[in-house]
């Protein structure tokens, strides 16, 4: 009984005491709501009333672009860029501030944001060339509103007047005009700094903070900067990043983007631009109406975006240009040799592809002429007229007549539709005439040939007569299933890959043509209208390398966070996704490879004589205006496949111009990676 006593005053003694808390905090709110309404309310509402708060963005990291070993190809460094800034700047200053950085920019050497598509011609102003879109933005109603055939002194003469330029020579108020423009543009205002220059050197720094820091409204910031510093090897492939243009913002700005931010344009800046983004934070500014910052306060931290590891490896990247441009070089030089036109004197541009067998992985995907991605924006325009058209990247966008390295395909359908067996014979009397009025030659007069010496030979004839037998439908369903006329599906944007096409009825009727079946022999030997990609053929390889079974190719390893610690996604060598099976056994692949390694031993023993590893490959030339494009398809070990490579060298005119570029890879792929297998032990197993 005196326990439950206890325990009665010990609870009347808790509630008691959370009653006494209870009144003191509502004693201090109170307090707080008398102070803020009764004694100090005048004060506050008079703060409230003159003081203002801004949200201002604050950049996030961008994730990186890095090779299969983690060599940087686009990364981030620290620079500095000079900002003008709305809260701090004052309006009638302006114009005099914009005049005093752009001559302290050039005293420097540096570069200033200059965007304005009117440019001086002595005294006088004209439109700048090659910026049409720029000039019929300027304009625009939602700019100058002029008429289309408004000159460039009609223009700035209305510029000039909006952003009160008087009294400065006519080069001054071009520039400050520039400027102007390109802020509004940019959407310049108390939330929105205005970067006047980018990437300017620390010395540069220093010096505009030396000169600027009784200015206010200009500031130095420290800044990241996207850099390549392999720039020459995959510019094609990691794509730019720049200033996102008006219609980009138009399609962006409901995920998030300002007239102010950077986006990929191309390659896989572009393709993984939502990886590669990250979150931009925010803070917010409270500033009086006299424009005095009163206090800042960070309200949302910036989330970097994710790392990309690509599967290419910088190395055989920068060895595959190298062994491209070499292959032009020796075109040229076999057709001075020969002297005769059409003969490789005009091979200027070339492409290879090297695969990974296991899993299609892109080791590397070279492009000839090339340029350097660190360069891209400065030379842009020179880079754009330059000879070979560097722009595209023919290893994914460009497509070719295939010629004579279709033949493998068109002999594992027909063993495989029992067209013919190793042992059937076809005479080759050096011309193939079945048809009334078609007559398509050969390369030789071989006789009477089984499908392994026809391959090794490349015979027309041969493969004429089997285009006969198997049909064009026979034909355009086995060249589907290593992937011809449909993007291999690598991870690059819409657009940047080639579907090429199949030769057959139906592409035919989208030009406007009838198919006739002199038009099936005719594809039998890869002319006629197939197209086909420098990375298609690699996949074609490595599909018949790996025993008919296509795998996803691709040219990413994986996705992971910033900080390298997490992985977001990831194609893993051990776990390749299937696509499709060529359907065909693998005894009618034997006798296929069979033919592709006499052809390596034997019909092009000058090149491959010397290699101690076995190569299993088939050349072609495809006819076209100028001299044959020269190509090459191959896989190695012939016992143990590692690698396939596709090369197009076009106009080389001679198949062993393409035959070095992929020698050149393989013999360094085989010093990295070396193996027990020798052309010998291969030898002995077929």
């Amino acid at each position: 009984m005196e326990e439950q006593k206890t325990e009665k005053k010990h609870h009347h003694g808790r509630t008691a005491f959370l009653l006494i808390v209870l009144l003191i905090i509502f004693g201090m709110f109170t307090a707080r709501l008398a102070d803020w309404q009764l004694i100090n309310g005048d004060r506050y509402d008079e703060i409230s009333k003159t003081s203002t708060s801004y949200t201002v963005e604050t950049e996030a990291l961008r994730g990186e672009i890095l090779d299969v070993n983690g060599v940087g190809l686009a990364i981030n460094s620290t620079g500095y860029q000079v900002v003008i800034d709305k809260l701090y700047m004052e309006d009638d200053k302006l114009n005099d501030t914009i005049l005093a950085l752009i001559l302290l920019m050039e005293k420097c050497g540096e570069k200033w944001v200059d965007a304005l598509p009117i440019i001086m011609d002595g005294d006088s102003y004209k439109f700048a060339d090659d910026m049409e879109d720029e000039i019929a933005e300027l304009k625009s109603k939602d700019n100058l509103n002029m008429n289309t055939y408004s000159t460039a002194e009609e223009c700035m003469s209305k510029l000039n007047e909006s952003y009160k330029c008087d009294g400065y020579s006519k080069k001054e108020q071009r520039n400050i005009i520039s400027v102007r423009y390109n802020m509004k543009k940019m959407g310049y205002s108390k939330s929105t700094p205005y970067t006047f220059a980018e990437k300017i050197s620390a010395d540069t720094m220093a010096i505009v903070s030396e000169n600027f820091q009784d200015i206010a409204g200009v500031d130095v910031r420290s800044s990241t900067i996207r850099t390549n510093p392999n720039g020459t090897a995959a510019a094609q492939i990691v794509g730019a990043y720049g200033a996102i243009s008006s219609e980009e913002y138009k399609e962006k700005s409901d995920d998030g983007y300002s007239l102010n931010d950077k986006i990929g344009k191309f390659g896989i800046e572009k393709s993984y631009e939502n990886q590669l983004r990250g979150k931009s934070g925010s803070k917010m500014i409270r500033a009086s109406s006299n424009g005095n910052v009163l206090d800042v306060v960070e309200t949302k931290n910036a989330e970097p975006g994710n790392t990309v590891y690509l599967t290419i490896d910088t190395k055989y990247q920068l060895l595959a240009q190298k062994a491209l441009k070499e292959a032009t070089k020796e075109a040229q030089d076999l057709a001075k040799q020969a002297g005769t036109k059409h003969s490789g004197e005009d091979c200027i541009s070339g492409s290879v592809v090297m695969l990974d067998v296991k899993d299609f992985s892109v080791i590397c995907a070279a492009t000839y002429p090339t340029y350097d991605l660190s360069k891209y924006w400065e030379d842009y325009s020179k880079i754009a007229t330059t000879k070979g058209d560097p722009l595209i990247n023919r290893a994914f966008q460009s497509a070719f007549t295939p010629g004579s390295t279709f033949k493998p395909l068109v002999a594992s359908a027909a063993l495989e539709e029992k067209a013919i067996n190793k042992g059937t014979d076809i005479t080759c009397t050096g011309t193939y005439d079945y048809y009334d009025g078609l007559r398509i030659n050969c390369m030789g007069v071989h006789g009477s040939i089984n499908v392994t010496k026809a391959i090794a030979v490349s015979c027309n004839y041969f493969f004429n007569d089997l285009g006969r037998r198997l049909g064009i439908e026979s034909i355009e369903s086995y060249a589907k299933r290593v992937g011809f006329g449909s993007p291999t599906g690598v991870e690059l944007g819409e657009g940047e890959e080639t579907s090429g096409a199949i030769a057959g009825p139906e592409n035919s009727k989208s030009w406007g043509s009838e198919w006739y079946p002199g038009n099936t022999v005719q594809a039998a030997i890869g002319q006629s209208d197939t197209l086909i990609s420098p990375i298609q053929l690699a996949t074609y390889a490595a599909t018949l390398a790996n025993n008919g079974t296509r795998l996803q190719t691709h040219i990413v390893r994986k996705v992971v966070s910033y900080d390298r610690k997490t992985v977001i996604s990831e194609n893993a060598p051990n776990n390749p996704t299937v696509v499709d099976s060529m359907g065909v056994s693998e005894e009618n692949l034997a006798i296929v490879k069979e033919g592709m390694i006499k052809a390596v031993n034997e019909t092009y023993s000058s090149v491959f004589g010397d290699f101690k590893i076995q190569v299993v490959g088939k050349t072609g030339t495809a006819e076209n205006n100028g001299s044959d494009h020269a190509n090459f398809i191959c896989y190695a070990p012939a016992d143990n496949p590692q690698v396939a490579i596709g090369v197009m060298v076009e106009h080389g005119a001679k198949s062993s111009v393409a035959m070095n570029v992929a020698k050149k890879l393989l013999t360094q792929y085989f010093k990295d990676n070396p193996v027990s297998t020798t052309k010998e032990t291969s030898k002995s197993q077929d």
